[in-house]
């Protein structure tokens, strides 16, 4: 009799691990597709993010020569957002801001420059570690 109960035993633990075997497959079969689902979804709002990115910077680049002192104080500031999110982008970012002071060099004499170029410069000084200077 103690055979029969340590065969039953033995019958039950190996059904026991077949069913959860069997049971693990199905799962793995529901949870592959959803989570290559949430994948795709995930890249395609990365893509979007970056389209989106790109297309500001562009328009921030052109809005940099604007006659309108707020549209390029504007422009400003979504390129050092950029480049404060998107670490990737912050080279071309500070590239810019910095080759656009460069093309437009002018002496101010003693007066002090536009506050376009005092947030650039600024902008910069923050990229290189050193103190926000207040003129």
């Amino acid at each position: 009799m103690s055979e029969w109960v340590a065969f039953s035993e033995i019958i039950r633990n190996a059904a026991l691990t077949l069913a959860a075997l069997v049971g693990a497959a199905l799962a793995w079969r529901q949870l592959s597709p959803a989570a290559l689902q949430a994948r795709s979804a995930n890249m395609q709002a990365n893509l979007a993010r970056r389209a989106h990115v790109t297309e500001l910077f562009n328009r921030a680049v052109g809005q940099l020569r604007d006659p309108n002192l707020e549209v390029r104080l504007a422009a400003i500031y979504v390129l050092r957002e950029v480049a404060k999110d998107f670490p990737d982008l912050s080279n071309p970012v500070f590239e810019l801001l910095q080759a656009h002071l460069r093309a437009n060099k002018v002496d101010y004499g003693d007066e002090d420059p536009p506050i376009d170029i005092k947030e650039i410069i600024a902008t910069l000084r923050n990229r290189l570690g050193a103190p926000d200077a207040e003129s």
